[in-house]
């Protein structure tokens, strides 16, 4: 036997020796006991009790049996220190990562922080990470709730290091370590074509989801998405098609616009630097898990959205619509709802600053587009699906109103919208009353089979937070101030997207209504619960 092998049998006699003399030096330790210490050690160190016996395996996989969701987020300017903080708060108690998000300022690279979370969470977990325009949160030093405003991100998410000039880099991540019994996780990629760029693999896109979900789960639809964009596509359709694609259960958000780096537990499907595509969107996926454990209960994705637009004017119809397709930007006339008269770009807006009196100079202004249109996938036959699109107002002149992005045309019907702080608030308001039921359903006495919330996700528009509504911390205090233990994670949006019913206010959507899945001025929340299973009947 040469050396080398010689000292791995040594090692391993070794390992084998201390184990049993751990084993053997709690054996006396009562369960209960030994479940109690267990449970109060960091993740890593949980980790390796989970490697002394069977037993102790045992025990630790009781005590995981319920889901967790552990975030932090940091303003350190060094990358490794904000990393080490946030890692070490998530980290703080056993918790065994399912997937990672991870949202961080636009001073620090992707692939950085991508190489920092790997070295330490391991190089297999479902992971997005993206650059975003800010982050709410609970320090990871001190534990308070925090609502940090940076600003909209632009700019092309292939950058190599996505590096941003000193002057505008923000400093700072929000780490978010999920873990869900009962659900499966992973990341899959929208792709496009370097060979044909106009080609949006949209259709894979959708055919993959579920092609993942029916390996994993009894059903081809998951219980939720989180997407991202990178903000050179337009997400409507991709959303659109989504939405058509999904039952009503399966609940979608995210950020519209973004840069974003992701890692697949399906290698094939990590296809960051290849040759042939690009990635214009990145959706985690959430499935149910066939396999699931017995005695593992349900987790409930439900959304809540915190409006912060309102209407002004008439409703109009459009009359002649132009395309600008190199400034992606339409050019229309319209009528307004029973009148004959067809007006001009300057005329619409005559009319609409008149309604807006002293609000003109602080709203920004948009225009509602009901859309009725038809839409299939792959071979399906196609369906008409009505929606609602929102289009930021440009400007307008004796000729056109303008107006940015594209898809309207003659005959649409609109309404116009501006940014409205008072909306928001009181939506904010309804939402914590909402919330508020809730947790009194979780605190009754009879709760075996209840429903308990075990974390959140809030996507919010960059045009909200503290400037908006002249005070911090409003859009995260529904959350916070009725689940002060749960942990919380968000981010400030260049576009939330929000898809499926909102049951959570008791604002479910009727089929006919226009259903709108990329917002303005909103906040999205997603709420995650968890209900037990029932208890094995006694014999």
């Amino acid at each position: 036997m040469d050396g080398a092998s010689s000292s791995a049998a040594a090692i391993k006699t070794d390992t084998k020796r201390s184990q049993t003399a751990a084993a053997g030096l709690f054996s006396p330790i009562n369960d209960d006991l030994l479940h109690n210490i267990l449970s109060h050690l960091p993740a890593l160190s949980f980790a390796s009790a989970a490697c002394v016996s069977k037993s102790w395996n045992q025990i630790c996989s009781r005590i995981l049996t319920r889901p967790k969701l552990a975030s932090a987020l940091s303003l350190h300017p060094s990358p490794k220190v904000a990393v080490k903080e946030v890692i070490e708060k998530v980290l703080a108690e056993p918790i065994r990562p399912h997937f990672v998000v991870a949202n961080i300022g636009s001073g620090f690279g992707l692939y950085d922080i991508s190489k920092l979370i790997s070295k330490k969470l391991g190089s297999s977990i479902p992971f997005i990470i993206s650059t975003s325009s800010g982050i709410f949160g609970r320090d990871a030093l001190t534990h308070e709730f925090k609502e940090v405003k940076w600003g909209e991100v632009c700019g092309d998410g292939r950058d190599e290091d996505c590096s941003i000039p000193t002057k505008d880099a923000n400093y700072g991540i929000l780490l978010t370590v999920g873990f869900v019994p009962g659900l499966k996780v992973d990341a899959i990629p929208l792709l496009r074509t370097i060979k044909d760029p106009r080609e949006v693999l949209l259709d894979k896109f959708i055919m993959d989801i579920k092609d993942y979900t029916a390996s994993v789960s009894d059903c081809t639809s998951p219980v939720g998405i989180m997407m991202f964009g990178d903000g050179l596509r337009d997400m409507k359709p991709i959303v659109d098609a989504l939405d058509y694609a999904m039952p009503a259960e399966t609940v979608i958000v995210g950020d519209e616009r973004c840069r974003f780096l992701y890692r697949s537990e399906n290698e094939s499907r990590n296809v960051c630097g290849n040759a042939k595509y690009f990635t214009d969107a990145v959706g985690l996926i959430f499935a149910k898990d066939k396999d699931k454990p017995h005695g593992i209960g349900d987790i409930q994705f439900q959304i809540a959205l915190s409006n912060g637009v309102s209407t002004v004017g008439s409703r109009h119809k459009a009359v002649s619509v132009k395309v600008n397709n190199c400034e992606r930007s339409t050019w229309l006339t319209a009528r307004r709802e029973g009148h004959p008269e067809i007006l001009d770009g300057q005329q619409i807006l005559d009319d609409i600053n008149d309604e807006l009196a002293n609000h003109v100079d602080s709203s920004d202004l948009y225009i509602g587009v009901t859309k009725h249109r038809k839409i299939s996938i792959g071979s399906e036959k196609p369906r008409w699906i009505t929606s609602l699109e929102y289009h930021g107002v440009v400007g307008g002149d004796d000729q056109y109103l303008y107006v940015s992005g594209v898809g309207i045309k003659t005959g649409d019907y609109f309404n116009f919208y501006r940014s409205d702080p008072e909306t928001a608030l009181a939506s904010c308001n309804n939402i914590s009353s909402s919330l508020k039921k809730l947790k009194v359903n979780e605190t009754q006495k009879h709760r075996c089979h209840m429903s308990e919330v075990f974390g959140g996700f809030l996507f919010a528009c960059c045009g909200r937070g503290e400037p908006f509504f002249g005070r911090a911390n409003v859009d995260g205090s529904p959350f916070v101030e009725n689940f002060s233990r749960v942990p919380l994670a968000g981010i400030f949006c260049g576009g939330e997207i929000a898809r499926g019913s909102l049951r959570l206010t008791g604002e479910a959507q009727k089929d006919s209504d226009a259903r709108c899945t990329l917002h303005v001025y909103c906040t999205i929340y997603l709420v995650l619960s968890y209900t037990p299973a029932p208890a094995p009947l006694e014999h």
